[in-house]
């Protein structure tokens, strides 16, 4: 059986990408250090997958065909979370495709990549 290791997205900067994840997500680089080329940020307690960040000049998708989904407890943790993380260097995505009553809030990360902040309670 297989299990997700790691999650890859490309950065044009490295440092600053990982710095964002890590205190998304309360990660740490493996091996203690993050290489400006490639580096994989661990849970700090050891559970759950990675996430890597490698250098890449790629212009970023509108419209990903893969994102993270990033599940809050319900709806006053989602908001409380997408304030965090716009805090931290995340912006809003405009977002046409929203349903009637979404569950789910569109952000970017300073690189640009996409990814949502989700009310694991709704529906």
């Amino acid at each position: 059986m297989l299990n997700i290791g790691t999650i890859v997205m490309g950065a044009t900067d490295v440092r600053r990408a990982a710095e964002f994840w890590a205190r998304a997500l309360g990660y740490v680089p493996r091996g203690g250090e993050v290489d400006p080329d490639w580096t994989v940020l661990v849970p700090a307690d050891g559970r759950g997958p990675g996430v890597a960040l490698g250098r890449s000049t790629s212009p970023v998708q509108d419209r990903p065909r893969v994102h993270l989904d990033l599940y809050a407890a319900d709806a006053a943790e989602q908001e409380a979370e997408v304030a965090r993380l716009v805090s931290l260097g995340a912006r809003h995505v405009e977002w046409d495709s929203y349903p009637q009553d979404p569950d789910f809030v569109v952000l970017a990360d300073p690189e640009g990549n996409r990814f949502c902040v989700v009310d694991s309670t709704h529906g």
